[in-house]
């Protein structure tokens, strides 16, 4: 079966992942769709460089989300994508990190296929590892960490979500989208049995301008995302492989950025 990306093909949807910011991120496969693209629909958080790589002509429509506000709501997504695609354009849904990471690309493939369109997804650079391997951090490491489990911070809820056993000795636990609830998260994972004094790592902004790797206890996590003034888009790291900063010295940069639980500079 020819790919979707044939030029001569029209009237398609390419989900392509955009990964965590930095565009020489991007598969080589991601930049060949942008520049086939008609209409670039793109979240929010997608840097502008990565954007530009369309064709000047190209319609570009921002459907950007932010905490308890949306431009528009997945379902207004999902029809515009479609309307497009129905007028003969090759439509590039541009998401963050990769399409099925926490980016809803599952509900759109499953829309387009339901409205009897061509679909194709292109895999990016997840944030947490983008973030993680530009921080030198190991999410499993053979002595640290034998599993590792990713978990949205407000997806439904907290109280709506079971991480039991996801987070604690020999496991790292991964939280996209906690900043804000950086508190109720710590108590979380405190009530299910993990160490207040659990390593727990927050990397802002990866692999963009202003990137900060920040350092601290499970205790402290919330006051320190207060103090520190951490904002979105920003993943919290749990677990001993965090600690592996100090014991192999290998995060050089974190001594100019983290903060400890102590006060003192990491």
């Amino acid at each position: 079966m020819a790919s979707l990306l044939d030029p001569t093909a029209r009237g398609r949807v390419i989900l392509v992942g955009a990964g965590p910011g930095d565009p020489g991120l991007l598969t080589v496969r991601a930049v060949e769709a942008l520049k086939a693209a008609d209409v670039v629909v793109h979240d929010g958080l997608v840097d502008p460089r990565v954007i530009a790589l369309a064709p000047p002509a190209a319609q570009r429509i921002s459907v950007a989300k932010q905490r308890a506000r949306h431009t528009l709501p997945q379902d207004a997504i999902n029809a515009l994508i479609i309307a497009h695609v129905k007028t003969g354009s090759v439509v590039v849904r541009l998401k963050g990190g990769d399409p099925f990471v926490f980016g809803r690309g599952g509900e759109e493939v499953e829309a387009v296929r339901a409205a009897g369109l061509p679909v194709e997804v292109i895999p990016g650079v997840s944030a947490a590892l983008g973030c993680a391997a530009e921080a030198m951090l190991p999410l499993t490491h053979r002595d640290y960490s034998s599993a590792v489990s990713f978990v949205a911070g407000q997806c439904k809820g907290l109280s709506e979500q079971n991480w039991s056993g996801l987070a604690g000795q020999g496991r790292t636990l991964v939280i996209y989208m906690g900043v804000a609830t950086a508190d109720a998260i710590a108590e979380k994972l405190i009530a299910d049995g993990v160490a207040p004094d659990m390593p727990v790592a927050v990397l802002e902004r990866g692999t963009l301008d202003g990137a900060r790797a920040l350092r601290t206890l499970l205790t402290d996590i919330g006051p320190m995302v207060k103090r520190e003034r951490v904002q979105s888009p920003a993943i919290i790291v749990v677990g001993e492989v965090v600690s592996l900063s100090d014991a192999e010295d290998r995060l050089g940069h974190w001594a100019r950025r983290a903060h400890s639980i102590h006060g003192t500079v990491a």
